[in-house]
Parts: structure tokens; sequence; C-alpha cells
């Protein structure tokens, strides 16, 4: 669906990522997803999603808390 679009609506990312669309704006808000603004509608490029994902990808996961621990 969204294959060949530069721009996507943030309910169109969210399709994307496969997360919800109060999701994608939560993203937005804390600087996580830039977005552009034109007019007064948003949206997101395919690159920046790209370049969200690779920094998700890259970041190191939570420690587990071992079993023993307690």
């Amino acid at each position: 669906m969204a294959a060949g679009r530069l721009l996507l609506t943030p309910e169109e990312a969210a399709e994307v990522l496969r997360v919800g669309r109060t999701t994608v704006y939560a993203l937005m808000k804390c600087g996580d997803l830039r977005a552009v603004h034109i007019g007064r509608s948003c949206r997101i490029s395919q690159a920046e999603l790209n370049r969200y994902v690779r920094r998700l990808e890259a970041s190191p996961s939570r420690p587990q808390p071992s079993p023993d621990a307690a």
C-alpha cells in the first residue's frame, strides 16, 4: 500500500510499523519520529520510518532480571 510513496499519513505510517495511530502520534510528540508539515497536514517520510527502525535495532535491549536474583 505505502510502497513507492514519498510521504505517509500518520495512519499509513502506523500500518507500516504495525502499531496504533496513537503510538505514531506519541512518537512524533516526543521527537522519536520527525514529521513534515504541509499546511495543516502532517506527513512522515519513508526515510524517517527506516531511520527510526534502524535506531530501534541498534539500541541495546533491556537486561532481563535473572530468575536467581531474589
